[in-house]
């Protein structure tokens, strides 16, 4: 569904309501609703980014340079078990 260039009446939002939500909420394009001589955005949600759902956290306690000289030797066993 192709979506006006100027404002929809109400009236023409409530003939296909839900195709006009469809463009906005799969195709993230925005509808202009004029009513009583106010226009009205319906506007997508904003993209999240997935590693904005993470709580940021410390896991590394100290200077993590140090991490780069740590000696392994004495907890490392090649050998299988």
């Amino acid at each position: 569904m192709k979506l006006p260039s100027q404002p929809l009446t109400p009236s023409k939002l409530r003939e296909n309501i839900y195709k006009y939500l469809d463009e906005v909420a799969l195709k993230g394009k925005t509808i202009l609703v004029e009513r009583k001589g106010v226009i009205i955005k319906i506007v997508p949600p904003e993209k999240k980014s997935k590693l904005s759902k993470f709580k940021r956290r410390n896991a590394i306690q100290g200077d993590p340079e140090d991490l780069v000289n740590i000696s392994w030797e004495k907890e490392w066993n090649p050998e299988p078990l």
